[in-house]
């Protein structure tokens, strides 16, 4: 295996799915090249965001945290909740917001909704000084809108798991904008993020798992881990024409900026 650094920028490793396996998750990233991995927390229920913020306390070395309310479940989060985000959010081990944005595809918080928990979260962004880590899915437009309106945060974003096209990907772009891409660039039907990614510039792009999903391919349909950003990086390698060792140093640059990580000597 050929040396290589990368970045998970996006994975939900306090999920049940590893409870049992996280000394194996983590030596395996280790072995893949695998430097750092930013752990999402989120919002599960009345008082309830996880632990990714513990895990990422107890592993400083390679874990990152973020604290946020996805758009799936944002119309059931009760006021205190939201205060206790605002408080998660200025604590020193937290790198970002998030995820929190947009899902029209499975609607499971009326759109309305969506849009005024996003904007809040935007809020909540600037006001302690953290990126702003983004859901969307079928909802390019408004995301680009709310962004524009609200402002993106001083200290930036990220579209994580993009799925748009090459125009939804300028639009963010033109925001100061991070794009990341996950396990999806390597589906056979990708072609419109493919096209996208060969056209977002080197200092502006990250790589991710999104794990427990979307595992990339020859792994589709089993639980994903970090292990496999490593998948992603070449995928991206080969898209831009460029070593895979090359993307691995411009996507871990690009994270430890966005999120002010240390990186590997």
């Amino acid at each position: 295996m050929r040396a290589m650094h990368l970045v998970d920028s996006h994975a939900h490793l306090d999920f049940d799915d590893y409870r049992s396996d996280m000394e194996g998750v983590v030596a395996r990233a280790r072995e893949a090249g695998v430097d750092r991995i930013v752990l999402i927390g989120l919002w599960r229920g009345p008082g309830d965001f996880g632990n990714a913020i513990e895990l990422s306390a107890a592993r400083p070395e390679i874990f990152a945290a973020t604290a946020g309310i996805h758009p799936h479940e944002c119309a059931r989060v009760p006021a205190e909740d939201w205060e206790a985000l605002s408080r998660m959010a200025s604590d020193a081990r937290v790198v970002g917001v998030g995820e929190t944005g947009l899902d029209y595809h499975y609607d499971l918080s009326p759109r309305e909704d969506q849009r005024a928990a996003f904007r809040r979260s935007i809020g909540i962004a600037r006001a302690v000084g953290k990126p702003l880590v983004v859901h969307v899915r079928e909802a390019d437009g408004d995301c680009a809108a709310i962004l524009r309106e609200e402002g993106v945060p001083a200290a930036g974003g990220v579209i994580h798991c993009f799925t748009g096209d090459s125009a939804a990907a300028r639009a963010y772009l033109e925001l100061g904008l991070y794009i990341s891409v996950a396990g999806v660039v390597t589906f056979r039907n990708a072609d419109a993020i493919r096209e996208a990614v060969r056209i977002v510039p080197r200092d502006r792009l990250l790589v991710e798992t999104d794990s427990p999903f979307l595992a990339p391919v020859p792994h589709r349909g089993r639980r994903n881990e970090p292990a496999h950003v490593r998948l992603v990086a070449e995928k991206v390698a080969e898209l831009w024409g460029a070593a895979p060792e090359e993307v691995g140093r411009a996507t871990s640059e690009n994270a430890a900026r966005l999120f002010g990580l240390r990186q590997k000597a």
